[in-house]
């Protein structure tokens, strides 16, 4: 099933899409169905947090020859988008999951590597991505995002994927020029190997992740929330992404380094994943055969949009750019006048 959260004049919904490019908001649907008592039916995370038997019904629904008595149709078009799960509880970003980055590895650990992007940064199919020139540059990665069904901590791998609600679409927007501002070459301090209260100095090289991946904007998603039957084998979806006309990627999550059941079963060793959590893979970036250029050089700074990203039976993700030319305005205080 396709689901999906957009405004219709002036209202927030959520629906699902029926017969190609139309949609079925689920209040008119289904709300006088007394097995949906209970839920916020405007809500894609209290969808989510009803569980199996909600969706299932909800399937049914779905699946019939013709819409429920009062059921509204609208055409996709006349709608606003917004990322499917407007709020979700976190939003987790996997670092250099593609084996074709290992080739660029100095050092790095024998596990996933994680960051987080807020909730502001989400942005909706069709929405324009706002590119200041303070930012510096800026490019599209493009990747899966795996919305939780059920709680969950320390995860088995094998069983992981039981606890997946769906798949959507993510471009994880990366701010190159932010991420050098933010970088610190420091002396770390550590509590003394043989004596905890001394302590040891070590070399590290840090960068912060807030604003070169949280930036407003910086998170396009959906259209689409593909729940997980549709979707047999997260580890075998192509990926195409593309600038203006341009294919800068071409790619298959056949080629993450950690796959979909693994990278859950990590961080749940860490944190509790939640239902609503957004998990993005990390970035599929293998460029086109005899392409000119990679997304990395697709900075949206110079390079004109849209940003498109197409994976294997989840849709097209489809983000216009529009850069606006302004400084970073005066943020610090004033500087009082020494007194004497």
């Amino acid at each position: 099933m396709f689901l999906a959260s957009f405004n219709y004049q002036g209202r927030d919904l959520i629906g699902f899409r029926w017969r190609g490019d139309t949609l079925v908001p689920l209040n008119a649907a289904i709300l006088k169905r007394t097995a949906f008592a209970g839920w916020d039916p405007n809500d894609m995370l209290s969808l989510i947090e009803s569980g199996p038997q909600l969706l299932a019904e909800l399937g049914t629904v779905a699946a019939a020859a013709a819409l429920p008595a009062g059921a509204q149709s609208i055409s996709a078009g006349d709608v606003r988008w917004h990322a499917p799960v407007r709020k979700p509880g976190k939003i987790v970003g996997v670092a250099m999951n593609n084996s074709a980055s290992d080739a660029r590895k100095i050092s790095a650990p024998q596990h996933p590597m994680f960051f987080m992007k807020p909730q502001t940064s989400l942005l909706g199919h069709m929405n324009e991505i706002e590119i200041r020139s303070y930012y510096g540059s800026v490019h599209p990665e493009p990747e899966l995002a795996v919305i939780i069904g059920r709680r969950a901590r320390d995860l088995d791998p094998r069983s992981a994927l039981e606890h997946v609600f769906g798949y959507s679409i993510m471009n994880d927007m990366t701010g190159n020029a932010m991420r050098s501002e933010d970088r610190v070459h420091y002396y770390a301090l550590y509590a003394g190997q043989a004596d905890s209260k001394t302590l040891e100095r070590r070399e590290q090289h840090l960068s912060y992740a807030a604003r070169y991946k949280g930036t407003d904007g910086f998170g396009p998603m959906g259209p689409w929330l593909v729940t997980r039957d549709e979707i047999p084998d997260p580890g075998t979806l192509d990926v195409l992404c593309k600038v203006g006309a341009e294919v800068v990627a071409e790619d298959s999550t056949r080629y993450l380094t950690y796959s979909v059941p693994e990278i859950l079963a990590f961080l749940s060793r860490f944190q509790t994943l939640e239902p609503g959590d957004v998990v993005s893979m990390g970035t599929a970036f293998r460029p086109q055969p005899g392409a000119e250029r990679t997304i990395h050089g697709a900075d949206l700074q110079r390079v004109d949009g849209p940003v498109t990203v197409e994976i294997s039976g989840l849709g097209t993700l489809c983000t216009p750019v529009r850069r606006r030319t302004m400084a970073l305005a005066e943020w610090r205080l004033p500087k009082e006048p020494p007194k004497n």
